[in-house]
């Protein structure tokens, strides 16, 4: 796709918040005349305006390795700049097409597999010189690095081995030899030689010579130009896997969120970027603070505050040092569990506003093994794109942070910055006491059940090669994780927000243990007051939930599987599907993984893990 835009109209429109899911950088796309892939950060075009979030600007910038990265929102193009060349770039992938035209070839339908320079006028000339239309073709291949690039049909149909190049090149034909659509009834053919075959060749893996070939290292979405070689684990290229375009393995971004809390320093870091500029971004030691104060200004600027603690946020802003110790999580569940109490007073406008409901004296039923009910009136979430993955998805840790060796496709050739989008929500987080836990933990039947799911995750973890520095999770928040599922689903019938539009956090970090369920749009109607509602009613939702959580749709099947059943490669799940935890994807932080409703409470197959007693 050309850069010089001119007056042409764009292609298509997409929201913010979908430029950092489902059309990041690297996404394939259909665009109403052709098949695209969505432009790398270098191809966003027009004003982007400026996201300010600390603690989530620090992580992008360690994972980045760009000490100067910012945070971004993506460019927004108004109805009366469009064709002006804001917005974002996509180029054409794939160029192989698969014509509508139709023959007969080796007694089967078979349609022309042509290449984008072998079209004219954009559409395919049949034998007969009549024009037909082409569609992308929806195949390519792709490495583990995120590289993608259209298959080299001419050498998969004639099993050309590397280095070697075909001696035919005759016509290709794509024929379908069944009815299923299983990659054993689609053949690639040449019409010149007539060799064949078959699609289902190309997931072979060869050590010598993988069918699609060694990774070249293509990154169509960073734009014309080199790109560095493809480099694996081992230190030589990756395989070529066979990728089909809209699949739900083609793109999984790579994303860092963050709950904005309110910073008890920002009274000092308000005062000192008052002065800095024209006063302290010269100093060099304490003592030339000292000598500053001796102007009028910067006396009344920093009067509370001392000499050493303006040094240290002199230090902070020229990046010398970093008070960023805690994790992601445990900043964030610190602050929830230390929210003021409930008094009555208006609501004042703010980012984030939380308060702790008054709590019975003597709770009752399934609320005594709860700590706190904090009512969340306001919160701010900040969401930032750092790479992506194929094949395989990588989520956050329970701490919120993500490893830093995770092999991620780049967002563009320099990391300046990454994209990122603000939602504004509401929610209610639910705290639970350590001491209840570890008591739960020490329990027979918990041990059971927690060496079952530990081993099925090792082997999880080796089917996948993955390093040992992926750890199992734990059973405390596997039993967290599907309280938070069941508790959502159960929300959702009330609170006037669809289960999709609720998102889960939850913590399982040395700060606390809890759930926050919370919901967050780009405008105020995340913040319309349904969660903080049900707040109120806990121990009527809760109770909803657990019963929901005893007997599944698909029980017994459902409750007696065993996670290290390696015909169903669930290992992930304990007591978990559709009928019961699995739910949206988008609201879900581990991608519906690491779940089982025995750990929270009874079931048909495992009576003796629960954390809650039987419902009712």
């Amino acid at each position: 796709m050309k850069r010089n835009f001119g007056q042409r109209r764009p292609s298509g429109e997409t929201r913010e918040s979908q430029l950092l899911s489902t059309f990041g950088p690297g996404s394939l796309t259909d665009l109403p005349d052709y098949s695209a892939i969505i432009g790398g950060l270098d191809h966003w075009l027009g004003d982007k305006p400026l996201v300010t979030e600390e603690r989530l600007l620090a992580k992008v910038r360690q994972h980045l390795e760009s000490p100067h990265a910012e945070l971004r929102s993506p460019p927004v193009v108004l109805d009366s700049e469009k064709g002006s060349g804001n917005g974002v770039v996509a180029w054409r992938f794939p160029e192989w097409f698969v014509s509508t035209y139709e023959e007969e070839f080796a007694g089967f339908r078979a349609r022309p597999l042509v290449h984008l320079k072998s079209l004219r006028k954009g559409k395919y000339s049949a034998p007969d010189k009549s024009l037909h239309n082409v569609v992308p073709i929806r195949f390519v291949r792709a490495c583990a690095q995120g590289h993608i690039d259209d298959v080299d049909w001419v050498a998969f149909v004639h099993s050309v081995t590397k280095g070697n190049e075909s001696p035919c090149k005759g016509p290709l034909w794509l024929s379908e030899r069944g009815t299923s659509g299983d990659f054993s009834e689609i053949f690639a053919s040449c019409q010149a030689c007539r060799k064949s075959r078959q699609l289902s060749a190309a997931k072979e893996f060869k050590a010598d010579m993988p069918a699609l070939g060694w990774c070249n290292g293509r990154m169509p979405w960073l734009g014309p130009g080199d790109y560095p070689k493809c480099q694996g684990p081992n230190g030589k290229a990756e395989h070529f896997r066979l990728l089909v375009r809209h699949a739900s393995n083609a793109y999984f971004p790579l994303r860092l969120s963050v709950i904005h809390i309110p910073d008890h320093d920002q009274v000092l870091k308000n005062a000192v970027a008052e002065v800095y500029d024209d006063f302290l971004s010269t100093a060099e030691n304490q003592a030339d603070i000292k000598h500053e104060r001796k102007k009028a200004k910067v006396s009344a600027a920093l009067a509370n505050f001392s000499d050493a603690a303006v040094w240290q946020e002199v230090q902070r802003r020229k990046g010398l040092v970093t008070t960023q110790t805690k994790s992601v999580k445990q900043a964030e569940v610190e602050t929830l569990l230390a929210a003021p109490p409930e008094t009555g007073e208006d609501i004042p406008y703010s980012a984030f506003h939380a308060r702790k409901m008054e709590w019975p004296d003597a709770p009752t039923g399934a609320l005594t093994k709860v700590q706190s009910v904090v009512l969340v009136h306001r919160l701010r979430q900040v969401t930032a794109q750092i790479g992506f993955t194929r094949f395989e998805p990588t989520t956050a840790g329970i701490d919120g942070e993500l490893a830093l060796n995770v092999r991620r496709a780049p967002l563009s050739r320099e990391p300046r910055w990454a994209p990122a989008v603000e939602n504004q929500g509401e929610g209610i987080f639910i705290s639970f006491r350590t001491e209840d836990l570890e008591a739960w933990e020490k329990q027979p039947g918990v041990q059971k059940r927690q060496q079952q799911l530990a081993k099925a995750f090792e082997a999880w973890r080796s089917a996948k090669e993955l390093p040992d520095s992926f750890k199992f999770v734990g059973v405390r928040y596997v039993m967290l994780h599907s309280l938070s599922h069941l508790l959502l689903t159960a929300v959702a019938l009330e609170c006037g927000y669809s289960s999709s539009a609720i998102t889960e956090r939850v913590y399982a970090t040395a700060g606390g243990y809890g759930i926050l369920l919370f919901t967050g749009t780009p405008d105020s109607e995340g913040t319309l007051g349904g969660l903080v509602a049900v707040g109120r009613n806990l121990d009527r939702h809760l109770d909803i939930a657990l019963e929901m959580g005893t007997l599944c749709s698909n029980d017994p099947v459902c409750a007696a599987h065993e996670p290290l059943n390696d015909k169903e490669k669930r290992h992930l799940h304990g007591a978990a599907c559709h009928g019961c935890l699995l739910i949206s994807e988008t609201s879900c932080e581990q991608m519906n993984q690491f779940l089982d409703r025995a750990l929270v409470v009874p079931t048909v197959d495992c009576p003796d893990a629960a954390f809650f007693p039987v419902p009712g």
